[in-house]
C-alpha cells in the first residue's frame, strides 16, 4: 500500500517552515551585529519519526521513515569555558590597568627628570653652602638669607609632593566611592550589577518556564557579568534550584524532581526547567587559600534576598586610607536565610603578612587577606598597603603610604642632621643658635607634610651656628658640607660623633640627600615598568580570548551570508519536493485505473 496520501506535503512544509525561521534568525543576527553584547542565535531542530499515529495507514514490512523536522527552539552559540576564561583574565587585566592608573599620578610627582625638584633643590643648597664657607662669609646676612631662602624652597617642595600623594589618594578613594561625586565609584556601580544581575535572573527563570527564551535578557546579563569581572574576580554556575535538582531534603536522589513518571514510579521522560545562575566572589584566607562568598543566588527568596552588596565603612576623603569594606552575601544562600556571611577588608595587619598578604579580621571572627583580583583590590592595595618586605620580600604592593614614608623619611633626616648640626658644641646652652627647621603645625615629628623653616630664623633670633669664642665660626658650614654629600646610614666620618649624640641614625638606603630622590624614582620606574609588562601580557591574552568569544558568539557577516544561500537553497528544495508531490498525486489520483477506457 502506498504511504499516507499527504504525510509527504507535512514533510515538506515542516521543512519550507523550518527553514524560513532559519533564515529568521539570521536576518536577526544580521541586525544585531553592532549590539553590544549580543549573542549569535541559531535554530535547533530533532527528527520527526512517529511509530504510530500512521500506523493503520502502514503495512508491517513497510520501512518507516522520517516524517520531517520539528522547530525546538532559537539558542545562544555561546562556549561556557570561553567565558570562564574571559572573566578571569579580565580580573587580572583590570588589576593591573588599574594599578597602572595609580602608578602614573605617582609618577607625575616623582619624575624630576623635566622639571626643577627637589634634588636640584639639595643640590642648591650645597652650592649655598660653598660659597659660606669662608669663615668671612659665615656672618654675612646676605650669604645666610640666601641659604635660608633654598632650604625653604626645598621645605616647600617637600609640602608640595606630600600634598600631591594626598590628592593622589583622594582620587583613588573616589574611584571607590562615588559619594558627592558626579559618577558613581566601583562600590556603587558594583551595588548596581548585583541589584541588575538579582533581578534579571527572576525574569529570565520567569519567561522560561512560561516557554520564551529571553535571549536578549541573558546577553544583558552576560555583559553585566563582563563588568563585574573587571570589579571583582567572580565564578559563574549554572544550577537546577531545590525543587528539580534530583535531591530530596535528606540529600537522597528523587527522581520526581527531574523526570515525568508513570504509574510505576519508573522515569518516562526528563522535566524541562531552566537553570538558575550563581555568582561566587573569590578571595584569600590568611592562608593564602581561595575561599568563595555567594553574591548572587539565583532565584531564592524575595526581593533583595537573592544578591549582596558591598559597604565602605567609616570613609572620609580627608582620611582616604582608614576605612574598611564589607562584603555581603546573598541571604539566599545559606539554609537559614535569616543568616548572612559576610567578610570585612581591613587595612590592620592581623597575624603579620602571609604570602605577601595583609589580612584583616572578618565579621565572624575569622580572618580574610584580600581579592584575587580586580580593580577594587587594586585601589585597596594602593590605599592600605606600604610595600613592607621584611616578612615576605618583595611581594607587598608599594602604595601611596610607601612613597609618602618615603618622603617623610627624607624630610625628617634632613631636618634632623641640620638640626644637629647647628646645635652642636653645646646643645644644652640657651644662649647657642638652634634649630633651622622646625614642624609648621608644632608637631614634635618633622614630615613632609609639615616641614617648614623656623619662625625664629626667620626673624633672625637664630643664626648659622658660628661656636663660642675661639671656635673656628665655618666649622657648622663645613659639617653641613659633608651632611650632603654623605650617604646614610652613614660611615665613620667627622660628622658621626654629632649624630649619634642628637640620637639621630638617618637611613636613605646608602644615598646622600640629593640621590635618595633618584633611588625613590627608580623605586617606583620600576615597579611601573614590571606592572606596565603585566598589563600588556594580561591585556594580548584577553584580547586572544575576546577574539575567540567572537568567533564562535560574534556575528560573521561572511559566516552568515554562507548560511543564507544554504538555507535559501534549502527552502527553494523544499518547495520543490511539495511540487514533485504535487504533480505525483496528480497522476495518482487523475491517471491510475485508466487502462481499458
Amino acid at each position: 500500500m502506498v504511504r499516507a496520501t499527504f504525510a509527504g506535503f507535512s514533510t515538506a512544509l515542516s521543512a519550507i517552515q523550518a527553514n524560513q525561521k532559519r533564515l529568521d534568525v539570521i536576518g536577526h543576527n544580521l541586525a544585531n551585529m553592532n549590539t553590544v553584547g549580543y549573542t549569535r542565535q541559531q535554530l535547533e531542530t530533532s527528527s520527526l519519526n512517529y511509530t504510530s499515529p500512521v500506523s493503520n495507514y502502514m503495512n508491517g514490512s513497510e520501512i518507516i521513515v522520517g516524517f520531517g523536522t520539528r522547530m525546538d527552539r532559537v539558542s545562544q552559540i555561546r562556549d561556557p569555558y570561553l567565558d570562564i576564561q574571559y572573566r578571569t583574565q579580565m580580573q587580572k587585566s583590570s588589576y593591573t590597568d588599574a594599578l597602572q592608573t595609580s602608578l602614573d599620578s605617582l609618577a607625575k610627582i616623582f619624575d624630576e627628570s623635566d622639571i626643577q625638584g627637589i634634588q636640584n633643590a639639595f643640590n642648591d643648597i650645597y652650592s649655598s653652602l660653598i660659597n659660606m664657607q669662608d669663615s668671612s662669609k659665615v656672618n654675612d646676612a646676605i650669604y645666610e638669607s640666601e641659604l635660608r631662602t633654598r632650604i625653604q624652597h626645598l621645605t616647600n617642595l617637600l609640602n608640595e609632593s606630600d600634598r600631591q600623594i594626598t590628592e593622589a589618594q583622594q582620587q583613588e578613594f573616589q574611584r571607590l566611592d562615588g559619594t558627592n561625586t558626579t559618577e558613581n565609584g566601583a562600590i556603587q556601580e558594583v551595588n548596581d550589577i548585583l541589584r541588575q544581575i538579582g533581578n534579571l535572573n527572576r525574569r529570565i527563570k520567569e519567561n522560561q518556564i512560561l516557554g520564551q527564551q529571553s535571549l536578549e535578557l541573558m546577553d544583558e546579563r552576560n555583559v553585566l557579568l563582563d563588568t563585574l569581572s573587571s570589579y571583582i574576580p567572580i565564578e559563574v554556575t549554572y544550577y537546577k534550584d531545590q525543587a528539580h535538582d534530583g535531591v530530596d531534603v535528606n540529600g537522597k536522589e528523587d527522581l520526581s524532581e527531574t523526570y515525568h513518571l508513570d504509574s510505576n514510579g519508573k522515569p518516562m521522560f526528563k522535566k524541562e526547567w531552566p537553570d538558575d545562575l550563581r555568582v561566587e566572589m573569590l578571595y584569600y584566607d590568611e592562608q593564602g587559600n581561595t575561599q568563595r562568598l555567594t553574591l548572587v543566588e539565583g532565584t531564592e527568596g524575595t526581593g533583595a534576598q537573592n544578591y549582596g552588596k558591598l559597604t565602605l565603612n567609616n570613609g572620609n576623603i580627608m582620611d582616604p586610607a582608614n576605612f574598611t569594606l564589607t562584603i555581603t552575601g546573598s541571604e539566599a544562600n545559606l539554609a537559614d536565610p535569616k543568616a548572612q556571611e559576610s567578610i570585612t577588608l581591613n587595612p590592620n595587619i592581623v597575624n603579620g603578612a602571609v604570602a605577601g598578604i595583609a589580612p584583616g579580621t572578618a565579621d565572624n571572627g575569622t580572618t580574610v587577606a584580600q581579592l584575587t583580583g580586580g580593580s577594587i583590590q587594586a585601589s585597596l592595595d594602593m590605599l592600605w598597603k606600604s610595600g613592607n618586605t621584611e616578612l615576605v620580600p618583595n611581594k607587598e604592593v608599594k602604595g601611596y603610604q610607601y612613597y609618602r614614608e618615603q618622603l617623610d623619611n627624607l624630610a625628617n633626616s634632613f631636618a634632623g642632621v641640620m638640626n644637629a648640626i647647628n646645635r652642636n658644641n653645646n646643645p644644652n646652652d640657651a644662649t647657642i643658635p638652634q634649630n633651622l627647621m622646625t614642624a609648621k603645625d608644632g608637631g614634635t615629628t618633622i614630615t613632609a607634610a609639615n616641614i617648614g623653616i623656623n619662625a625664629d630664623w626667620v626673624s633672625g633670633k637664630v643664626h648659622i651656628n658660628t661656636g663660642g669664642p675661639g671656635d673656628n665660626p665655618n666649622t657648622a658650614i663645613l659639617y653641613m658640607e659633608e651632611a650632603l654629600k654623605s650617604t646614610y646610614p652613614y660611615k665613620s666620618t667627622q660628622l658621626t660623633q654629632i649624630l649619634q649624640n642628637a640620637g639621630i641614625d638617618p637611613d636613605l638606603k646608602n644615598n646622600t640627600f640629593s640621590d635618595f630622590m633618584n633611588h625613590v624614582s627608580t623605586v617606583l620606574a620600576n615597579d611601573s615598568y614590571s606592572n606596565t609588562l603585566s598589563l600588556k601580557t594580561n591585556v594580548t591574552v584577553l584580547n586572544g580570548i575576546q577574539n575567540s568569544r567572537d568567533s564562535m558568539s560574534g556575528v560573521s557577516l561572511n559566516e552568515e551570508a554562507s548560511n543564507m544561500m544554504m538555507f535559501q537553497s534549502a527552502y527553494q528544495a523544499s518547495s520543490r519536493l511539495m511540487t514533485a508531490l504535487d504533480q505525483v498525486l496528480d497522476v495518482l489520483i487523475n491517471s491510475t485505473g485508466t487502462c481499458g477506457r
